[in-house]
């Protein structure tokens, strides 16, 4: 048997969710190891959830699953001017009527 620290404040906090599970303190960790045996890793993704700003003054950012949002790349104005030229339509109805007729 092996003893295993846990924070006080974390396991007050999950006991209850676990007891919802049907799960002991001890069946979690248990579980877990066995997972960490089956994956041959931690079982889950381990990343940054808060988004970087990249400050390259054009809004880029790291989002919270790693994905680098460069917007230097983008020309807005290029965007606005083909935005402008598409069609609008009032309902899905016009839109539908509109793709048939193509």
């Amino acid at each position: 048997m092996s003893t295993v620290r846990i924070n006080d404040k974390i396991k007050k906090d999950v006991t209850p969710i676990l007891e919802d599970l049907g799960l002991s303190l001890s069946e979690a960790i248990n579980l877990f190891l066995h997972q960490v045996k089956l994956k041959n890793g931690i079982p889950f993704a381990l990343k940054r959830t808060n988004v970087i700003e990249l400050n390259d003054t054009h809004g880029s950012y790291i989002c919270e699953y790693g994905h680098v949002h460069d917007y230097s790349k983008i020309n807005f104005e290029e965007l606005e001017k083909e935005a402008k030229k598409n069609k609008s339509y009032n309902d899905v109805e016009e839109f539908i009527k509109d793709l048939e007729q193509e």
